[in-house]
Parts: structure tokens; C-alpha cells; sequence
């Protein structure tokens, strides 16, 4: 793969957010699959981000090892697993614009349920937390993970709707997507979308994927949790409605 210099640039800025992203600071985590889509055709950006997300990972796993919440983790991991396999068979049957339209319209749904959880006296049994969303939360991530890498908000929701301190929020959050983003390489080598030369320019970019984790990392230690749970919130808005609003454009030029 050939990339202009102007493309090595954004390239670097979206390998720092992932690993600010995976380090400490949740709500970024959209901008780096907006850049990535930009940058490369759909199925490409979603290979080509993996990788550094992987090590966004061994980073995080690293700083927040013994703060997982693993009964959390074990309710959405299989269900996540299913997703996955639901998402590599539909990922050659839509494109782009209509799987970021998908993504938006679910997250809406999510950031509504959040809200209401939020403003409910009785957490346990409404909004997110309600018995029997872990499975469709799960099976969601791991469906939206496979298509476009862009799970991480739907996961800030969720894990938000928990009230889990912030240090648990950041371990539990890490632990899952290694194991799904680890259970992903299969099925993305098979689709042929992680190829060798992806992986060799990815190679290139972890530096910057560390750098980020550090800066990610001092912020989640400094920021107080009332903080840090506004921060994670508001980023994952934007986000969505960034992603929403490329999702519409691009389906109306196509079918307008």
C-alpha cells in the first residue's frame, strides 16, 4: 500500500486516539473509525483499524489489569461472540453508509435508554440495566465491532449505566474488547480485509498508539469520576451524531 504523506498524518492522529481512546478517555473512540473510513474504503478501514486497536488493548490491559469487573465481562462475551459471527456473514451484503446508518440508529436507542436509566430512581430495573439486556447489549457490540470497529460507544453506555467507579469502568471495558477484538482476526484474515501489507503499515503506527495510551492513561487518573463519566458522555454524542450525520449524507447522495 502507497499512502500519501497528508494520509500518514491522519493515519497518526487516529492510532493516538485509539490509544487515548483505550487508555483512559472512552468517548473518543468513534473518531478514530471516522478517520479510518475517510481515509480507506469501507471494509479496508475496518482491517486496517484492528490491529492498532489490538494493541490500544495490551496497552490498557497493562495499566488497568487488576480493575475488570469479570462477572460483567462473562454476561456480554458470548453473546458478543454470536455478533461477530452474525456480522461476517452480513458484511459483504451492505455497504458503508447503510451499516453507519445501522450503527447511528441503535446508538440513539442506547443514549435514550442511558438517559432514562440516569433520571430513574430505581437503576436495576429500568434503562440498561434492566434483565435480559446484557444478550442483546452483547450480541449488538460484537455486530457493530465486526462491521465497522465502532462498538466502543454502545459499550460507554452501557458500562456508564453500571455506575462502576472509573478505574473498573476502564479495566472492564479493555478486557472485553481484547477478547472480541482477538476472536475477530479470523474472520476479517479469511475475508481477506487484514492482509499483509495492512499489517505492515499498522506496524509503523504503534508508536503512536502508545504515545496515546500514556496521554489517555494520566488523564484518567487526574479526572475525578463525576468528570470523567460528563467527558465519557459528551464525546460519545458528538461522535454519534458525527456518525449519523455522514451516514445520512451519503445515503441520500446515493439514493437521492
Amino acid at each position: 500500500m502507497s499512502y500519501e504523506i497528508w494520509q500518514w498524518l491522519f493515519f497518526g492522529i487516529a492510532a493516538m486516539i485509539v490509544g487515548m481512546s483505550k487508555c483512559g478517555i472512552p468517548g473518543l473512540s468513534v473518531l478514530n473509525v471516522a478517520i479510518f473510513q475517510n481515509l480507506l474504503l469501507a471494509k479496508d478501514a475496518t482491517g486496517f483499524g484492528l490491529p492498532l486497536l489490538i494493541v490500544g488493548d495490551l496497552c490498557a490491559v497493562f495499566a488497568f489489569r487488576r480493575h475488570a469487573e469479570w462477572r460483567q465481562i462473562a454476561k456480554l462475551i458470548p453473546w458478543a461472540g454470536l455478533g461477530v459471527v452474525a456480522g461476517f456473514l452480513v458484511l459483504g451484503s451492505i455497504d458503508n453508509s447503510q451499516a453507519r446508518l445501522l450503527i447511528g440508529a441503535s446508538l440513539v436507542v442506547m443514549i435514550g435508554l442511558h438517559i432514562a436509566n440516569r433520571n430513574s430512581s430505581d437503576s436495576k430495573a429500568s434503562g440498561l440495566t434492566a434483565p435480559g439486556v446484557a444478550p442483546v447489549i452483547g450480541g449488538m457490540a460484537g455486530f457493530v465491532s465486526m462491521i465497522a470497529n465502532a462498538a466502543g460507544p454502545l459499550m460507554t453506555l452501557y458500562l456508564l449505566s453500571m455506575r462502576m467507579p472509573k478505574m473498573a469502568f476502564l479495566g472492564t471495558s479493555v478486557y472485553f474488547f481484547m477478547l472480541l477484538n482477538l476472536f475477530k482476526i479470523p474472520f476479517l484474515v479469511y475475508l481477506n480485509i487484514i492482509t499483509i501489507e495492512s499489517a505492515s503499515a499498522n506496524i509503523r503506527l504503534v508508536p503512536f498508539v502508545v504515545v496515546g495510551g500514556f496521554v489517555g492513561y494520566c488523564f484518567a487518573k487526574k479526572v475525578n469520576q463525576a468528570w470523567f463519566e460528563l467527558t465519557a458522555f459528551w464525546l460519545t454524542i458528538l461522535a454519534v451524531g458525527y456518525m449519523i450525520w455522514n451516514a445520512v449524507v451519503e445515503v441520500a447522495a446515493i439514493y437521492g
